[in-house]
């Protein structure tokens, strides 16, 4: 079985870091922690099933390790995990085999792969449930750090991989492969909205439009739809399927189109520091970065809310003083739970693909690009460079024979 993994070895990620800056060949040879390579399919245990890969998108969090960048400071980085990283978590696949004492899913059945790239969860190392897990918020399991099992082999990114079906969204039969593919990316942008709800009839910002910040539109149009949205994207394509879903893009500096939007009042003090008093209601970060929080706490409202929906792996030094004298809220969002909606206890992905069904997100425009896996290296070149046009760029195993 082929697979595509990051070897956790520090020495390999510095060296990469280092002659990355000289050599930009360096991610794919053999001094990067990045491989493709045959593993061998472990022995299923009680309630772990193993699958087949049907398409796997390319997630900016795939790019970040396989480029080494990432700093070993960040908190994820110290939590227990494992020596090797097998890449690929957007991912729909079809059960080949199950192992004893699977009760959910059968062979044959379509799965989209849920916590197994998160954490090892209460559930799939045979504990009780902690507080998070009872709650279907398996993304911040309390005990999936504190004694990890042995990691399945394989993940997205290859043939096939095994996992705890606990681990794993069962997908029903009116999705087609390629929506079931957008599942996961779709649930954590509409995550972030459940966690930070706009207003009614307020005006909300989302920086970035990569797929995080397009779902966020979309998400924000699906189940807000009289907040006025307005979005900062880059990229052409990006710009394009914004406006496509409703929002206004703003087209200068993003301090000056709050002030002009929101009416909210732009000071300009020492060194050039320039920030508002006044401003947008919800700004939903999707990029993470210590710039665009920056802004984004600076454009946000007093007492409204700054979401963080982008995920940057380095230590951040930023200006922080908006939380305390505007009385700016900020959070954090990181993949997808239990959600209550409409009198309905659910889980994200179950309610994204509600409103796939009914029409209200359309996912099919977010796809670009599709890559059989032989061609790993161009797909990951394609993906991390945004004037290839691409928004979301899947491999697709369907046509593949199996290895």
């Amino acid at each position: 079985m082929q697979a595509i993994w990051f070897d956790v070895s520090i020495p390999k990620v510095l060296a990469t870091q280092v002659l990355g800056r000289l050599w930009s060949g360096v991610y794919f040879s053999g001094v990067s922690p990045v491989r493709l390579g045959v593993v061998t399919p472990l022995p299923l245990g009680p309630g772990q099933v193993r699958v087949r890969n049907l398409l796997c998108g390319i997630c900016a969090s795939d790019l970040h390790i396989i480029y080494s960048d990432v700093d070993p400071r960040v908190h994820p980085a110290a939590l227990p995990g494992h020596d090797r990283i097998y890449l690929g978590h957007e991912v729909v696949s079809v059960v080949e085999d199950v192992g004893p004492a699977v009760s959910r899913l059968k062979v044959g059945d379509r799965v989209v792969m849920q916590s197994r790239f998160v954490r090892t969860v209460c559930a799939a190392q045979g504990l009780p449930a902690c507080p998070a897990c009872a709650e279907g918020d398996y993304a911040v399991c309390e005990s999936g750090t504190a004694n990890p099992l042995t990691p399945g082999v394989g993940g997205g990114f290859g043939d096939g991989y095994t996992a705890h079906e606990s681990e794993l969204w069962a997908v029903p039969d009116f999705l087609t492969d390629e929506q079931a593919a957008l599942i996961e990316p779709l649930a954590c942008s509409l995550r972030a909205v459940r966690r930070a709800p706009p207003p009614p009839q307020s005006k909300v910002l989302v920086i970035g439009c990569g797929t995080i910040g397009l779902g966020i539109v979309m998400a924000l149009r699906a189940l807000h739809p009289d907040v006025q949205v307005y979005a900062a994207a880059r990229h052409p394509q990006q710009r394009a399927l914004a406006t496509t879903n409703g929002a206004t893009l703003l087209a200068g500096p993003l301090l000056d189109e709050t002030a002009r939007i929101t009416g909210a009042t732009l000071h300009t003090g020492h060194f050039g520091n320039r920030t508002l008093t006044g401003g947008f209601d919800v700004v939903y970060d999707s990029v993470g970065q210590d710039e665009t929080v920056g802004t984004a706490l600076r454009c946000t409202r007093s007492r409204g809310t700054t979401m963080i929906a982008g995920v940057h792996l380095h230590p951040s030094k930023l200006d922080l003083t908006p939380v305390v004298h505007e009385e700016v809220e900020l959070k954090g969002s990181f993949c997808h739970g239990q959600e209550r909606w409409q009198g309905d206890s659910l889980s994200t992905m179950d309610l994204v693909s509600r409103l796939l069904r009914t029409g209200a997100i359309d996912a099919q425009p977010l796809l670009t690009h599709r890559f059989p896996l032989a061609q790993w290296r161009e797909a990951l070149r394609t993906a991390s460079d945004k004037n290839s046009g691409c928004i979301k760029v899947m491999f697709d195993y369907r046509a593949a024979p199996a290895s």
